[in-house]
């Protein structure tokens, strides 16, 4: 299991939240609640991680908290 930091905040200008893995480049996802924006982060974390396994792409070691900003 991978514990990556999760940054997770409001957008007014798409009216959404949106969570983040920074120590994952690109992976973001949105959600009308923050529930949902966290559930997509994590699935978008696993296929992440599917895609760097496949393409073998370093990983990077995570950072092991979570931060809800």
């Amino acid at each position: 299991m991978y514990n990556y930091e999760i940054i997770l905040y409001f957008s007014k200008a798409d009216l959404c939240f949106v969570a983040e893995i920074p120590e994952l480049n690109g992976c973001i996802a949105h959600g009308e609640t923050e529930y949902d924006a966290i559930k997509n982060v994590n699935e978008a974390k696993e296929l992440w991680l599917e895609t760097a396994k496949e393409f073998k792409v370093v990983i990077p070691e995570p950072k092991g908290r979570l931060v809800f900003a």
